[in-house]
């Protein structure tokens, strides 16, 4: 596995607050750019839990097990689906510049460098702007506005598959800035916008007039009716002061969707409202309407404006109740525990998948949605989950038995044997218990 701490703490939270200077950050292949994302992984686990208990201590509020995993599940398999299959965005951009650039700007120019930062910002508010008024653009972006939680987990809740719609917005861009610079800010204006989720901070001061701050982007993330489809920004908010979608925080702010999800489960997050688009467009009658429904807003119906009727928004005001199924002590920490072995797993596939062939990688991604998906259902309180977790449990136990034997190089066979088998097979105990009582309590009742 690779070091954990690639970078010093001071350089990582300065590309956090983008404050890199393009001296230590410019390319001239697209090659030798860092993984900033993936470097950046420890300080997210680290911020996380310091924002945690912050809170904790000063609010008395702690952090939900079952919507920080969901969150940070949703990131692991993006990141995934990502690394694997970034080809297309990498392609398009590369063809625009070598065949229809208009002007050749030099890699290594500090000018090349801020006008990237600032036309890519452009890009992201009208992909971002587009993601939440093209129907089917936001049944990939309301991933990441699901959770009923505003931390710096719910940064990490992103869509698999909305990176394969959001390139387009920035191709403009390769008529002139070459790839590399492109490539590098893509990444920056990601980490920034990951310390504006946090209730902690309250307000910048005039810095509110220029960036998006935490108190604009909780905005973005309400549900009260003054919330809905204002500050797209990433970096900057002066993009929605121009083109008329600011919103200064007021109310309250109540969290997630207009209608939540209330599950825990990775994939169904990620594609219930897909499932709902094409329910709508099966029932809709007319084929103009059935286009409607797909390329309108999400809240469009017959006879109401492109983005619906902004009366239909259901009205809420804090406190509101949350969906938080009922966990035993002994089940949060048997989901804290099983998420931490599949988070080392995923660690472990992420630094090897080039490594292996195709079907290899295919049999670990299965395995990985599989297990995040137990995890879920563990937290839905799903009444089939020995069912599933029982057989993944003996799958682990002999994957370990095979794959991580004495002289191994996996970091996981320097844990005893002893330990590792103790975790699966006590875990398939723990659930064959769970169904014994199960059963008891259904002949008693």
């Amino acid at each position: 596995m690779k070091e954990v701490f690639q970078v010093d703490p001071v350089t990582q939270l300065r590309r956090f607050a983008y404050l890199i200077s393009p001296n230590e950050s410019s390319f001239e292949t697209a090659e030798e750019v860092p993984d900033y994302l993936v470097e950046a992984v420890p300080y997210f686990v680290i911020t996380i839990l310091l924002e945690a208990i912050i809170i904790g201590i000063r609010d008395k509020k702690w952090l939900r097990i079952n919507d920080a995993i969901s969150s940070t599940s949703a990131g692991l398999l993006m990141t995934m689906i990502k690394g694997l299959f970034r080809g297309l965005e990498v392609f398009a951009y590369s063809w625009v510049y070598e065949n229809c650039r208009i002007v050749e700007l030099p890699w290594n120019s500090a000018w090349t460098w801020f006008l990237c930062m600032v036309t890519f910002d452009c890009g992201y508010y009208w992909f971002h702007r587009a993601a939440h008024e093209v129907n089917i653009l936001w049944s990939a972006h309301q991933v990441h506005h699901s959770s009923e939680e505003y931390n710096l987990s719910t940064a990490l809740r992103q869509s698999i598959y909305q990176h394969y719609t959001s390139w387009v917005f920035y191709l403009p861009m390769a008529l002139a800035i070459p790839l590399p610079v492109m490539l590098v800010h893509g990444q920056f204006n990601l980490l920034y916008q990951f310390w504006i989720h946090t209730e902690i901070v309250t307000s910048l001061g005039p810095l509110e007039y220029i960036l998006n701050t935490p108190s604009h982007h909780r905005v973005h993330h309400g549900r009260n009716p003054y919330c809905i489809d204002k500050n797209y920004a990433g970096t900057f908010i002066i993009w929605d002061r121009m083109f008329g979608t600011f919103q200064a925080e007021e109310e309250k702010v109540v969290y997630g969707l207009t209608h939540p999800i209330n599950s825990w489960n990775p994939v169904w997050i990620q594609v219930c409202h897909l499932h709902h688009i094409m329910k709508t467009v099966w029932t809709t009658s007319g084929f103009k309407n059935k286009l409607s429904v797909i390329f309108n807003g999400p809240g469009w119906m017959p006879g109401t404006p492109r983005l619906g009727n902004p009366e239909d928004i259901p009205k809420v005001s804090a406190p509101v109740d949350v969906y938080n199924p009922s966990m035993s002590i002994p089940t949060q920490l048997y989901v804290l525990l099983h998420y931490l072995v599949n988070h080392v797993l995923f660690q472990l596939f992420m630094d090897n998948h080039q490594q292996m062939d195709y079907l290899t990688s295919l049999v670990c991604i299965i395995y990985i949605i599989y297990a995040f998906t137990c995890i879920g259902s563990i937290c839905d309180n799903k009444w089939f989950v020995p069912l599933i977790e029982i057989p993944r449990c003996l799958l682990l136990l002999w994957l370990d038995m095979v794959f991580l034997t004495e002289g191994s190089d996996h970091e996981l066979a320097s844990i005893s044997p002893s330990i590792r088998n103790g975790v699966h097979a006590g875990s398939i105990v723990y659930w064959l218990l769970s169904m014994t009582f199960s059963k008891k309590k259904l002949k008693e009742a």
